[in-house]
């Protein structure tokens, strides 16, 4: 009979089943079963990953109207924040992308797994562009509008062009066919990619921010117009990099004007 050390250190090699595993199923000891049956979660989890890998790349390739046409992705991040530029990523992958087992959208990974992807995602990708839309082109554009125009910048950036670009949420006039796919990062593994991108991307940004303007928390916010954010803006007044078009950020910009004009 095999002992729990062995039985533990047999089964953390294995990644399949073989043959002696079966044998496990009969042994009475506790600690066998539980080893037996953690085995078996981490099992299932992999599986459950591989066949949304391959999902995510059956749902790409689906848009091919021959073999060698190339799929782009894009996504962005930092829509909605008071404070940043909105990040835009594109991205074409090759046909197959073992190394991306577990690519998500990226608000469903932890930031440690979005920086390995990120850089993962860099090594494998045909081609990848990442564009940053500055908060006064957010303010004179509109938000959709820049964002819009972000996307068009990134995927013009690619080289090779893509024949075909997955957007997500977003269509684009630029020349290449394109399809608008709503929860694309969920769909796609190119848009998931492009969202692991244009995270990573804008969150570097707003870590270089917070040095630049601390008290804001900007590394820890993003930008985001949570309570302690808010706070700090009705303290320590706007920065460069708000978005004046925003709100609160609208409203305190114009009563900071009014005053002005009262004096």
């Amino acid at each position: 009979m095999q002992t729990i050390k062995i039985i533990r250190e047999k089964l953390g090699e294995t990644e399949k089943w073989e043959p002696w595993i079966d044998e496990l199923e009969t042994d009475e000891r506790k600690a066998v079963q539980k080893l037996l049956a953690s085995w078996k979660r981490k099992q299932s989890l992999q599986e459950k990953l591989f066949e949304n890998l391959e999902l995510k790349q059956q749902f790409d390739h689906s848009f091919k109207e021959s073999p060698d046409w190339t799929v782009a992705g894009i996504d962005e991040a930092g829509r909605g924040p008071l404070a940043g530029p909105v990040v835009t990523a594109a991205v074409i992958l090759p046909d197959h992308c073992p190394t991306l087992l577990g690519l998500d959208d990226s608000k469903k990974i932890p930031k440690a797994k979005r920086e390995f992807f990120a850089e993962e995602i860099k090594k494998v990708a045909v081609s990848y562009a990442v564009h940053i839309q500055p908060p006064e082109e957010i303010d004179r554009l509109n938000i959709y509008q820049a964002t819009k125009q972000s996307m068009a910048e990134a995927a013009m950036s690619l080289e090779p062009a893509p024949s075909i670009i997955l957007a997500d949420a977003m269509q684009l006039d630029v020349g290449i066919p394109c399809a608008s796919i709503i929860k694309g990062d969920a769909k796609s593994l190119s848009i998931a990619a492009a969202s692991i991108l244009a995270k990573t991307g804008r969150d570097a940004i707003m870590e270089a921010y917070a040095a630049e303007y601390p008290g804001y928390g900007f590394e820890q916010h993003a930008g985001y117009g949570t309570k302690s954010h808010v706070q700090a803006i009705n303290e320590l007044g706007i920065t460069p990099i708000h978005r004046r078009t925003f709100e609160p950020v609208k409203g305190i910009v114009e009563q900071a004007d009014a005053m002005k004009m009262n004096e």
